[in-house]
């Protein structure tokens, strides 16, 4: 019997891959995803979402832009894989995904190109957006500049062009390298961490997703699972996933508080790993990770 056909389940619910099957609309996703959007629709010019690794910003990016319909807007995302680009590059790939056909290899030609083709989708009445994720991977001046210049593709009262960032807390360094673009951020949202009351709700809707007729946790694991992971969405699903395996290979249907723990310490969330000391050494170390985890939460 595989692990799916053990839980009755219809696909895995806790895959950190892209599907927007699983979209969790949490408070902080939703007010997050309103700002951006208006940000857009009044033509801001730059918008900015920050948040720490693996707190759902490619998610949301992807989200805002299944929000971005054809007939409204003209949109793209690109998402930024090394920190090697140039800004010839950022240009030709912005200038070809809003629809400039055979993008000029002089600068300047291209830059007209663009001007006209952001003209075009203006009198059609749409808006151009450009969202931009991993964007703490522009790492020059020269990048944060091109940027600038992009914003400067307006007409009187309007702006022709809409960019909206998404990226870890070291983008604000990225924008401070030019101090006349970072003035220009309209709107800056920053996605924190969800609460034990949201990771509760979102392990919930995931695994409701995925087809579940029961919540395979024992009430105090959830609570675990978020200080384990800090309630980084990214981490919870990791966590969610391997406790119900290693369930799975107990025979067990429900996850208990023991199995929690050493996924924990089997991820490297903890000191040592649990399931390999004895009870009254694992009575201690929880004692321990308590205070740690209260200590935190009272610095907060």
């Amino acid at each position: 019997m595989s692990y799916l056909e053990h839980y009755g389940l219809d696909r895995e619910p806790f895959s950190n891959a892209p599907d927007a099957r699983f979209y969790y609309n949490s408070d902080l996703h939703s007010q997050a995803l309103l700002r951006l959007m208006y940000a857009v629709d009044s033509n801001k010019g730059l918008a900015v979402l920050v948040g720490g690794v693996g707190t759902g910003k490619t998610t949301l990016a992807r989200r805002m832009l299944d929000n971005l319909p054809e007939d409204r807007y003209e949109s793209s995302l690109l998402v930024m894989v090394h920190s090697g680009i140039t800004p010839e590059w950022i240009l030709t790939r912005i200038a070809l995904q809003l629809g400039v056909d055979e993008p000029a290899g002089d600068r300047l030609k291209l830059l007209k190109q663009l001007y006209t083709r952001l003209l075009e989708i203006d009198d059609e009445g749409r808006r151009a957006v450009v969202l931009i994720d991993e964007a703490q991977m522009l790492q020059s001046r020269e990048l944060m500049e091109e940027f600038r210049g992009l914003l400067n593709l307006e007409i009187p009262g309007k702006k022709l062009l809409n960019i909206v960032f998404f990226g870890l807390t070291e983008l604000e360094d990225c924008l401070a390298l030019d101090e006349p673009l970072a003035q220009r951020v309209a709107v800056k949202y920053h996605l924190k961490s969800m609460t034990v009351e949201t990771t509760t709700s979102y392990i919930k809707h995931r695994l409701q997703v995925a087809g579940a007729k029961q919540v395979f946790y024992d009430a105090e694991v959830i609570p675990l699972i978020h200080r384990y992971a800090g309630g980084v969405p990214r981490l919870i699903n990791t966590i969610s996933d391997n406790c119900l395996f290693e369930a799975y290979l107990r025979k067990m249907h429900k996850v208990d508080s023991r199995i929690a723990h050493s996924v924990a310490g089997d991820l490297g969330l903890l000191q040592h790993p649990l399931s390999e000391l004895p009870q009254a050494k694992v009575n201690d170390e929880l004692a321990e990770i308590e205070n740690m985890l209260d200590k935190l939460e009272q610095k907060q």
